[in-house]
């Protein structure tokens, strides 16, 4: 990959605060673009022009040239091109496409800042209109069910399993948040887990007696059974080899225990993070508090919940107005 793009994902971790993930989905939008320069741009991308003077002048350069006249190439038209190509050859929906093209926006303003190229060419670049979808939640009593299926099992992993999901729904915590926890991050006495989230802002979310009490069971038994002789290890939830468990897996075990529970609806671990939210407002939480808890720098972030809340908007107006 081209060092260029190398220096903006090192840019994104180190001085923006961006996740590893976060990263990855740059590195994946800006390498696709890398390949699409290298096929359809007359040779951009080939090491035609050197750069650095690594390239042999056919083609032949390591790839890793500095970039600066490579990305000094693109113009509209090649980014209009690769929009089609996205859209049209490869059929990407209008929230692929525009995720893609927001990442190249960004390489690219930061190129002009850092003067690697003297004019943006995605500075009048348009993007594909994108609605905002509202999230997807469970109704209260499919979240109860799923949690009381997963308290069902007798194993480990079955206990582990219904601590998961009771702290997903408990806390709003994403996927990848309660992956990284480590044993030390919870407070059992003050009732509350110490979290890492988007931009490394670290954040207090609280648990009601029900997931504290089974977190601590958990803690007793299913994760010490699950650990073996791995007893060094620091992370909170564990597979049965006692190895931190991944997203994936998460993902995996909420998908298995909604077919036990008979929930028709396609969910992910964030829609028990979007049903968390939900709940809240449908019973008086303050918007702002959610924000908060969600961890959401932007509270119009936040907002998007407003619309799956019945009468939360004339509730907060009735509340507030005078003369209501």
């Amino acid at each position: 990959m081209d060092r260029t793009i190398s220096s903006f994902l090192q840019h994104l971790i180190v001085e923006k605060g961006f996740s590893r993930n976060t990263s990855d989905a740059y590195r994946n939008d800006l390498g696709q673009f890398w390949d699409f320069l290298q096929g359809h741009s007359n040779g951009y991308a080939n090491g035609n022009d050197s750069g650095n003077g690594n390239g042999d002048g056919n083609g032949n350069g390591n790839g890793q040239s500095n970039g600066n006249n490579v990305w000094a190439a693109v113009d509209i038209n090649i980014l209009n091109r690769y929009i089609e190509d996205l859209r049209v050859r490869k059929g990407y929906r209008d929230t692929t496409t525009a995720r893609k093209v927001a990442s190249i926006k960004s390489f690219f303003s930061f190129l002009s800042e850092n003067s690697i190229i003297t004019k943006d060419p995605t500075e009048s670049l348009g993007s594909p209109r994108v609605g905002r979808t509202l999230p997807k939640f469970l109704p209260e009593e499919e979240v109860t069910k799923l949690l009381d299926t997963a308290y069902k099992s007798g194993s480990n992993e079955g206990q582990r399993d219904a601590v998961i999901m009771e702290l997903l729904y408990a806390t709003g915590l994403r996927v990848g948040e309660l992956v990284s926890l480590n044993n030390q991050d919870v407070d059992l006495s003050e009732s509350y887990i110490r979290c890492m989230g988007k931009g490394s802002k670290e954040r207090i979310v609280h648990l009601y007696p029900k997931a504290l009490e089974e977190l601590r069971r958990y803690l007793k038994t299913a994760r010490i059974a699950l650990l073996g002789h791995r007893r060094t290890e620091p992370s909170l939830f564990v597979n049965h080899r006692g190895e931190r468990l991944t997203r994936q897996w998460v993902w995996t075990i909420l998908k298995t225990y909604a077919h036990k529970a008979g929930i028709e609806q396609n969910i992910t671990p964030h829609t028990l993070r979007h049903s968390f939210a939900t709940h809240l407002l449908q019973n008086g939480a303050s918007l702002r508090h959610v924000q908060e808890l969600l961890g959401h720098s932007s509270i119009s972030t936040t907002q998007v919940y407003t619309h799956l809340t019945n009468g939360y908007v004339q509730k907060e107006y009735a509340k507030s107005h005078p003369r209501a």
